[in-house]
């Protein structure tokens, strides 16, 4: 009589292997060291700091298997969760109030950025996904971008973190370098925020580049800087969600096209609460209180997901990444730059 093969029960710790808690920890702890190095230091941004900092540790010391599924929900659901919240820092009416003028260059910026970005990857002989990470985390919000285009067009992790690290590189490099460019042009103080707006990547970026505008200016200023470049920065985040949508239903025929499965989401979830974040801001129902609260809860989520995000930026991967990506991430800067800094001049 042949005799069953042995069960072999479940082992209690592969079981917690599986868990996302000790991963998520983890991140959090990182944020929170990046979080308290961002208000010891001041003016620079903890998810830049997060970033960074996951870098350096993942490329210092061999991370623990028992991390890497939190680390997963990090740096997607938490990534994405923040980027919803985001939609309670805009207030519709406040992008409204720019004109028609400067809500045609933020326009102008984030459809000609990606379209330029998207061209010249395609010259370089990159992958469709990658430049279009590339693309919308540059014109449009930076890696809150890039979190939102993955959501809808599967692209490959190690593209998400690619593009990710080009933000953080090429758009702290701005924060120096466009004040020093505003000196060099004579540019007002509110000519400088438009600039810094439309073409600084990151929201952070640009609160530290608009902030070293008003420090630096030798000029009399009316009106702030920061205070401009933040609301024109707002209006290229109005511009995520139909820009989302559009790819997603790209992304749909793509594949469809190519018969592959597993179509991605038309407009994923968290871009429906993106949405009703700002949908609910704009009602003028929620207290001032709600709103810090909510803010807080958007810095803490995306600085966990960045952090998250830079354990994946290890120097032997960006090593086999190639120069393509480096140089579509230069050239985008440079296009978006220009393409703002048009805007403002024909804005007189």
């Amino acid at each position: 009589m042949a005799l069953s093969p042995p069960v072999t029960p479940t082992s209690p710790m592969r079981t917690r292997l599986r868990t996302p808690l000790p991963g998520i920890a983890f991140c959090a702890l990182g944020a929170a060291v990046s979080l308290g190095i961002a208000g010891l230091v001041g003016g620079v941004s903890p998810l830049l700091i997060a970033i960074v900092l996951g870098a350096v540790i993942t490329n210092s010391v061999a991370l623990p298997s028992v991390t890497t599924p939190g680390i997963a929900v990090a740096s997607r659901r938490l990534l994405r969760i923040g980027v919803a919240l985001l939609g309670l820092q805009l207030l519709l009416s406040d992008v409204l109030d720019l004109g028609w003028g400067v809500l045609a260059v933020a326009v102008a910026v984030v459809v000609g950025g990606i379209a330029g970005t998207m061209a010249v990857g395609r010259l370089l002989g990159m992958e469709w996904g990658e430049r279009l990470l590339i693309a919308c985390g540059f014109s449009i919000c930076g890696a809150a971008a890039v979190a939102a285009v993955d959501g809808v067009a599967n692209a490959r992790k190690q593209h998400v973190v690619t593009a990710v690290a080009l933000v953080v590189v090429f758009g702290t490099a701005m924060i120096p370098g466009l004040p020093f460019a505003v000196t060099l042009l004579g540019l007002d103080a509110t000519q400088a925020g438009i600039w810094a707006g439309a073409a600084v990547h990151e929201v952070a970026q640009v609160v530290a580049t608009g902030g070293a505008i008003d420090a630096s200016h030798l000029g009399p200023v009316g009106v702030s800087a920061l205070a401009v470049a933040v609301t024109v920065k707002l209006a290229r985040v109005a511009l995520l969600a139909p820009v989302v949508a559009w790819i997603g239903a790209a992304s749909r025929r793509r594949t469809t096209s190519e018969g592959g499965a597993g179509r991605p989401p038309l407009v994923p979830l968290f871009l429906l609460g993106f949405v009703g974040f700002v949908a609910l801001r704009a009602t003028g129902l929620l207290p001032d209180r709600a709103l810090e609260l909510g803010r807080l809860a958007q810095t803490a989520l995306l600085t966990t997901a960045m952090f998250a995000l830079g354990t994946g930026v290890r120097v032997s991967v960006l090593r086999g990444v190639g120069w393509r990506p480096f140089v579509l991430a230069a050239v985008s800067t440079i296009w978006v730059s220009t393409i703002a800094l048009g805007g403002v001049l024909l804005l007189g």
